[in-house]
């Protein structure tokens, strides 16, 4: 007797998990993948093909005024589902109606802003906001920090498995050297804690936990922001401390900005613009910048080159002679 294959969207995780996409991506894709499927009244994707994927796609953009990334986020889904699932090739003829991207330069800090806002943080939420500012991390890479990936000796930080898959390494601000240090001792007990209590595994990318089985328990194994409590790991059923959660950091962020009167509409990625921002205004190089940030084109770095020429292409108003 044979076994019941899968259902669609159980296979459809059991492959995500298997190219080791984070669970956001999972979840994001399982609710695209569902919305294609009711839209067309739940017809099997294995009976529609190119003409439903555009009018599916299209329809986000002329009927649900979807962003041009929004509409290529539910595209890049769908076409997962039928390369890696399905295994049904689709040619280069969908026709989509694309929503017109705006061009909008990045929101940025001038360098008293961003010392301000720093200023409004305390403790483990001013930690993650240097380094956001003083190190040019994405909000995610922050908190999926390791202890192994801080190296004090040189001052760096290694940044595994970023955007791309890629690792890069950029520095640690020296201001930073003794808080952080100082913090890890806190860290540190707490792990050993959880080691009498019978936690103290943290979850282990790709397939190391099976090729190190002891390194799940080892400290420098362990997130440099650990969360305040033990959960559940909604994939493998795991009780363990997770990372510090992001939206702890994004409420601080956005807390501490309206109390510096700062009335920008800022974030935490304000920090990473004004990061590239400031170091080209003190003369480093782009390419320097773009190694950094862990940008794959360069292109995606000369925004910044923009951000500092704005008020009239860099030109002195008159009102100013």
């Amino acid at each position: 007797m044979t076994e019941n294959k899968p259902r669609l969207l159980d296979q459809v995780r059991q492959i995500i998990r298997v190219k080791h996409y984070s669970l956001r991506t999972e979840e994001s894709y399982i609710n695209w993948i569902k919305r294609f499927i009711f839209f067309h009244n739940k017809k099997h994707p294995i009976e529609m093909g190119e003409k439903e994927i555009g009018e599916f796609i299209t329809h986000l953009a002329k009927n649900e005024k979807v962003s041009a990334s929004t509409q290529n986020q539910a595209l890049c889904a769908i076409v997962f589902l039928y390369k890696n699932v399905l295994n049904k090739e689709l040619d280069n003829t969908i026709s989509i109606y694309w929503s017109k991207k705006p061009k909008r330069l990045p929101v940025v800090f001038t360098k008293s802003e961003a010392i301000e806002v720093l200023d409004k943080l305390k403790g483990t939420h001013w930690l993650v906001g240097m380094l956001l500012y003083g190190s040019g991390l994405r909000l995610s890479e922050s908190l999926e920090l390791r202890v192994k990936d801080l190296d004090f000796g040189y001052n760096q930080i290694r940044v595994r498995d970023s955007k791309g898959e890629k690792d890069r390494s950029t520095m640690l601000p020296q201001k930073m050297v003794n808080p952080l240090k100082e913090h890890l001792i806190k860290v540190k007990a707490i792990h050993e804690e959880d080691l009498k209590n019978g936690f103290g595994t943290v979850y282990l990318p790709y397939a190391i936990e099976r090729k190190y089985p002891n390194a799940k328990s080892e400290w420098k194994w362990q997130y440099v922001f650990p969360a305040t409590k033990i959960s559940t790991d909604p994939r493998s059923g795991v009780q363990r401390r997770h990372h510090l959660y992001d939206t702890v950091i994004q409420k601080a962020v956005k807390q501490a900005i309206r109390d510096a009167g700062i009335t920008k509409h800022a974030s935490c990625h304000t920090f990473r613009h004004s990061f590239a921002t400031h170091l080209l205004e003190s003369g480093y190089d782009i390419r320097t910048i773009q190694e950094l940030l862990g940008h794959t084109n360069v292109e995606t770095t000369m925004i910044y080159t923009h951000v500092i020429n704005q008020g009239g292409k860099g030109v002195r108003s008159p009102a100013d002679f």
